[in-house]
């Protein structure tokens, strides 16, 4: 008995949307459920051809499968696989977009294959990610061969058609209902081969070359930027267009400043007179100018001040920047005379309660600890 066509039986058009099908199946598998016809012989047997269409049409490969060669791409009961082992369901996209389609039409034209992208690794300062930057760099690269100009044939001579595809690039084979075409073993799917190559390329029709490439770095770039130029990687194939070049960038360390996103740390040491009696000091900014920040009396260790507009600009946002933050840090002396050491004894005498918070509560915590001892 011959089956029903698959889109009969779901009662939808041949070219009815995926959501059509979907909608179809939920309708006629909840008419014709075996929970809802107990003992109906004929609902179940419509239930299960409802269910074998669907299985088929909500499968892009599968449809299209069935679509070209109906019920016999599924024969044998092998879920897409024809009696001679060729695995229709898993190798649709692959094989059919080479198959059939130009083939049959005449001479298949020869594919133009772009050609591969390129990786360049760039390490700039952190004052040229500040200010930006034209740079020159030399890439090796695949270009198209001057001599041949592509061809790979040596001068006076010409690529000849492959007598093996007849220069479709492809070879046929039937294998039961299926007419598969693979790539020609003797031209490698170019349709053609060359008798004399040319010298300088060997006959691949590309050389290698080190280029001279200008390249602009924008203000604001950070750590694994990429920066692409199109058009710049090596040579495509049978006409086909060049790859890309993209340049990834490293910043090396900065002798002041730590970067955080757009903003910029620096710590500054001051010495213990400075933290105590306060003072006006110069920093650097990444833009080579100096600022000057206040220090108030009695300044501690981590003491933070904050410099709005002084770090580093927003990548590709005109008078945006981060902020530089300033970190103090209290430098004890060392190698001290025997006088410095007799007035830092006097000091510490004469130091009143409450000039030194941090350490005081601490001894008096700890002394509570230890239960007063």
């Amino acid at each position: 008995m011959s089956k029903r066509d698959y889109y009969e039986v779901l009662g939808v058009h041949r070219s009815c949307s995926i959501e059509d099908v979907k909608a179809a199946y939920r309708k006629l598998a909840k008419e014709f459920h075996p929970d809802r016809n107990p003992g109906d012989n004929t609902a179940e047997h419509k239930f299960k051809e409802v269910n074998e269409a669907y299985d088929i049409l909500k499968d892009t490969d599968k449809r299209a499968a069935y679509d070209r060669f109906g019920h016999a791409a599924f024969e044998n009961g092998m879920g897409g696989r024809s009696a001679n082992g060729f695995d229709f369901a898993s190798s649709f996209t692959d094989v059919f977009d080479d198959l059939f389609g130009e083939f049959m039409g005449g001479r298949r034209s020869q594919r133009q294959n772009r050609g591969g992208d390129l990786r360049y690794n760039l390490e700039i300062s952190l004052d040229e990610a500040y200010h930006g930057k034209s740079a020159e760099i030399r890439v090796p690269t695949l270009v198209v061969c001057e001599d041949c100009r592509g061809l790979g044939a040596a001068a006076g001579t010409k690529p000849e058609t492959c007598g093996t595809c007849a220069g479709h690039g492809k070879v046929r084979a039937t294998q039961g209902f299926f007419t598969v075409e693979r790539t020609c073993p003797k031209c490698r799917g170019q349709g053609r081969v060359v008798r004399h190559p040319c010298k300088s390329c060997n006959g691949s029709g590309h050389a290698q070359k080190e280029r001279t490439l200008s390249v602009d770095i924008p203000p604001g770039v950070e750590e694994g930027t990429r920066v692409r130029l199109s058009g710049e990687g090596q040579a495509g194939f049978n006409g086909g267009p060049p790859g890309d070049l993209y340049i990834f960038l490293s910043i090396t360390p900065h002798p002041f400043f730590q970067r955080d996103g757009h903003d910029l740390y620096c710590r500054v040491p001051i010495s213990f007179a400075t933290a105590a009696l306060g003072a006006e000091i110069e920093v650097p900014t990444i833009s080579g100018e100096r600022a000057r920040i206040n220090i108030p009396e009695g300044a501690q260790t981590a003491h933070q001040f904050r410099l709005r507009g002084r770090g580093m600009p927003v990548l590709r946002s005109v008078g945006h920047r981060g902020d530089m933050f300033v970190e103090i840090r209290v430098e004890t002396p060392v190698k001290l005379t025997r006088k410095q050491k007799e007035l830092l004894r006097a000091f510490e005498a004469e130091s009143a309660q409450g000039s030194q918070p941090d350490s005081e509560s601490f001894f008096a915590k700890m002394k509570e600890f230890l239960g007063g001892a």
